[in-house]
């Protein structure tokens, strides 16, 4: 019998101390997650009694971030990227400066060199992308428009905090640390840039025709083991080899494999045989978070840890939500993205060890910077809970939210020259996904007008670009719909995988147009049935129509092969 097994003895420790507490917490009604970060601090160092080793957790830990990262991959695809860049690139840069600002200034305020108070800031200005994930398939939102601009963000903030890692320690004798200040500065950054570039260029140009061709000489064989085995293969190795080839991180090399085998007609198969391996491994995130933790921070420097999760919950998210409001995207749009950064995780850890590292944070930056994540990830869920809430509050206690929202939005309103055929009889359909795009094609190809409504500006503008009807703005409300002309429509089509609103949008449909005809996307019978019994309106659920479709094939196939055997008797 082998008595020194760590990994076999941290795995048992996490899993069922993270099963206990975890269990413990959803009877709390409190988020499972809690239990996970207790769990880690019980078998945590800082705490007496069993002690788990720490750096097998921490590797256990980022298997889970590549393979979270590689299933938002399979979701995510370039052209989803490429629709929020406008939103996305410049929200993300802003924010991290703002946020970097203000850590930094509580930093300085406490007496630490310029260094150490920019690299505490920048520790403060960056999410996490697992803790963002879970919270958002959680509700159900990852694929819509909020959901993409929440994840762009953080993609955006991945590849900068990729930048800041490997620039710091050439930069870190100019900020006052241990190395000396390197001539090579220069060459260093275009060699960093260089290298992520490519792997980007490599991975969207080659990798979009290799990895799917692969997938599918293997699914030939028909072995399923073998299937799986080439998912978590490409998920691992592609974060790893873009690691130590390309200076990457394994959560953006994971991300980048997932959007590549997204061109493969088996990635839903592929990420629904790995979700119970994400779900695993994402647990043992949350165990190692909490074995980093030491108590005591919270009573050696109580306000300065109350501070930290100050400038992480709410002036990070205040500056995130006033930027989002600045590009003219709704107060919905803006409270989901500012709730998505109100926590830091694997990057503000990395980031924190190297400062300490370097000579420029103070250890005690390090205690502070754990303490805020443990309880930033603790708290996320209740912020999320909180984004509908406040949105009614803001609407209700001001009349004039909705027009300062709008701001003479020219994409909140049809233009004056739009063509006749929009404005009556028309087909408005609300949300231009894959599910609204095939609609409005099959639409188009029968010469029936549609005007589309949707909440993502840069969709807005290609729409317009090409000639189609389309407005901007939040459907649920009554201001948008109303540009859209649904008094003189003949149907509304609510197409968002997303069903929170739909009532509404019934309510208006029908008030200002009461022999429209409401048609309804849902995910389940029970949602359905709700949503006919309270807006009238007629809804398709997914899997049903699925089988439907499927059942008049098989029954049309079989009849008529049974027709033709009895002709041949």
């Amino acid at each position: 019998m082998h008595h020194s097994i760590p990994l076999i003895t941290t795995l048992a420790a996490a899993f069922a101390l993270a099963l206990l507490f975890g269990f413990i917490a959803a009877r709390l009604k409190l988020p499972a997650l809690v239990g996970y970060l207790i769990a880690g601090i019980v078998i945590g160092p800082a705490t007496p009694g069993f002690v788990a080793d720490v750096k097998i957790a921490g590797e256990l830990a980022e298997i889970g971030v590549m393979l979270l990262m590689f299933g938002v991959g399979l979701h995510f695809s370039v052209s989803d990227l490429m629709s929020v860049k406008k939103i996305a690139v410049p929200g993300a840069v802003l924010q991290i400066a703002v946020a970097t600002a203000m850590g930094a200034a509580a930093g300085w305020a406490w007496g630490w060199s310029l260094g150490g108070a920019l690299v505490f800031g920048l520790a403060l200005s960056v999410a996490s992308t697992v803790v963002l994930l879970r919270a958002l398939e959680a509700r159900g939102v990852l694929e819509t428009a909020n959901g993409r601009i929440a994840v762009g963000w953080l993609v955006v903030e991945d590849l900068a905090m990729v930048l800041v890692l490997v620039l710091l320690p050439p930069l870190a004798g100019l900020a006052g640390g241990k190395e000396a200040v390197s001539i090579d500065l220069w060459i260093t950054i275009g060699k960093t840039l260089l290298q992520v570039a490519l792997f980007i260029a490599l991975m969207l140009v080659v990798g979009r025709r290799l990895f799917p061709w692969v997938l599918w000489q293997v699914t030939r064989t028909g072995s399923r083991e073998l299937f799986t085995l080439s998912v978590i293969a490409a998920a691992v190795s592609i974060a790893y080899g873009a690691s130590i080839l390309f200076g990457v991180s394994f959560a953006l090399g994971a991300f980048f494999a997932g959007m590549v085998l997204r061109e493969s007609k088996f990635s839903h198969r592929a990420a629904e045989e790995t979700l119970p391996l994400r779900d695993a491994f994402s647990v043992l995130f949350f165990v190692s978070v909490g074995m980093l933790f030491d108590p005591r921070v919270l009573v050696d420097s109580p306000w300065q840890v109350l501070l930290v999760v100050a400038i992480i919950v709410l002036g990070k998210s205040l500056a995130a939500a006033g930027l989002v409001l600045l590009m003219r995207y709704p107060l919905n749009t803006a409270l989901s993205v500012s709730a998505s950064l109100a926590q830091i995780g694997e990057f503000s850890f990395i980031l924190a060890s190297l400062g300490v590292a370097l000579g420029l944070l103070p250890v005690q930056g390090q205690s502070l910077i754990l303490a805020g994540a443990l309880i930033s990830i603790a708290i996320n869920p209740l912020v999320f809970a909180a984004v509908e809430p406040i949105q009614r509050w803001v609407r209700g206690k001001s009349p004039r939210a909705r027009e300062l929202e709008r701001r003479d939005d020219p994409l909140a309103e049809l233009p004056g020259a739009t063509d006749r055929k929009f404005l009556s009889n028309q087909v408005v359909i609300v949300g231009y996904g894959r599910v609204g795009r095939q609609i409005g094609e099959a639409l188009g190809r029968q010469g029936v007008p549609f005007v589309v409504v949707d909440d993502n500006r840069e969709l807005v503008e290609k729409l317009r670009e090409r000639g189609q009807a389309a407005v901007f703005g939040d459907a649920s409300d009554e201001e948008t719909l109303i540009q859209a002309h649904i008094a003189q429509a003949r149907m509304l089509v609510v197409a968002t995988p997303q069903t929170v609103g739909v009532h509404k949008m019934s309510e208006t449909a029908r008030k200002l147009n009461a022999g429209i005809e409401v048609v309804v996307r849902s995910h389940n019978e029970a949602e359905a049935a709700l949503l006919e019994q309270e807006s009238g309106a007629r809804v398709f659920v997914g899997e049903s129509e699925l089988a439907r479709a499927m059942t008049q094939h098989v029954m049309a196939r079989v009849l008529a092969n049974n027709g033709s055997e009895h002709r041949a008797t």
